[in-house]
């Protein structure tokens, strides 16, 4: 899978898992589940114990998912993720320096950003994406289209605080995907061992972005 494709199915689906739990166990119950769903994208956080070696047992299942690792925040952690096969690299902040590492390996990379001067500098370092987090708690959709004025050209992602009462919002904001954490795998899904739970909240989230897109699709 090239970065090309990962980027276009970023730009698809409209969606990122974010998985952060607190056993392998639990994240590979969370990532299938997603999958499911019908979300072939997830991000293991570098939270999760052992979540390298995760990467690369979930591709090795399912070697046609997205698998991408989150909260990278170095150059080491960036090259260990690679190495176990992730297919792109994403960020709470910006690191300029883990930016231009995962760039030159020819890999997806979607660092945080806050400010218009770090959503300046992620895309002059060759960022993919840039993810905007925490949004929904500094400024939500509303935020996202002050930056798509000056910035029409960047494709961004709204992260923190998502869930099924504003993610249409941020699709009709202009986002080209959202990153969604506790709102699609809840931490009493994990707890009770209830898959079912996280692919019936999958398939919420994906009919709510693509019933937007729909509509928001220009008439002929």
């Amino acid at each position: 899978m090239t970065k090309e494709d990962v980027r276009a199915k970023i730009q698809s689906v409209g969606l990122i898992p974010a998985v952060r739990v607190s056993t392998p166990e639990d994240a590979w119950l969370a990532a299938e589940a997603v999958s499911r769903g019908g979300i072939p994208i997830v991000e293991l956080t570098m939270t999760v114990p052992k979540a390298a070696e995760l990467i690369t047992h979930l591709l090795e299942k399912h070697p046609h998912m997205v698998v991408g690792a989150g909260t990278v925040l170095d150059v080491e952690t960036a090259r260990a993720c690679l190495e176990a096969g992730a297919r792109f690299i994403t960020s709470p902040g910006l690191d300029l320096a883990t930016v231009e590492f995962v760039v030159k390996q020819g890999v997806a990379v979607l660092p945080g950003a806050l400010t218009p001067s770090e959503v300046m500098a992620a895309v002059k370092a060759g960022a993919d994406f840039v993810k905007i987090f925490p949004c929904t708690q500094l400024g939500g959709p509303a935020y996202i289209r002050a930056l798509r004025a000056p910035f029409p050209n960047v494709s961004f992602i709204a992260a923190g605080g998502v869930n099924q009462q504003n993610v249409g919002d941020y699709i009709q904001a202009g986002v080209a995907a959202v990153g969604i954490g506790a709102n699609l795998i809840p931490p009493r899904a994990i707890q009770a061992k209830e898959p079912a739970w996280i692919v019936e909240l999958a398939r919420r989230f994906s009919h709510i972005v693509s019933q937007m897109r729909s509509e928001m699709a220009p008439v002929d």
